[in-house]
């Protein structure tokens, strides 16, 4: 599990080494707070973030929706890019784990 800006995150993928904990933290931004995922992809030795909403989430349409992942990966991103997906844990599930510790 991630830990960061108040939420934990689970590695869903993990293509070709993308995750990488250093450079994610300190690319990470709260506006990504909002999003049920975060995708990272390397171009050119720069990590870059976006977030997606779950399919069901109100305002998920095509372009912000998990559903358009593979999308994004073949029209957005370098051609064979390492990049990762991170799954926002619910908050009760979040409670649950802390609990544990």
């Amino acid at each position: 599990m991630i830990q960061i800006g108040g939420n934990t995150y689970e590695l869903l993928k993990d293509n070709r080494n993308g995750w990488n904990w250093e450079a994610f933290k300190s690319r990470y931004s709260e506006v990504l707070d909002r999003y049920d995922y975060i995708v990272g992809d390397w171009g050119y030795s720069q990590l870059r973030l976006r977030g997606f909403y779950r399919d069901s989430h109100p305002k998920a349409n095509k372009d912000s929706s998990i559903v358009g992942l593979e999308d994004y990966i073949n029209e957005y991103c370098n051609f064979g890019c390492a990049y990762f997906v991170l799954e926002k844990q619910p908050k009760q599930q979040r409670n649950s784990a802390a609990a544990e510790r």
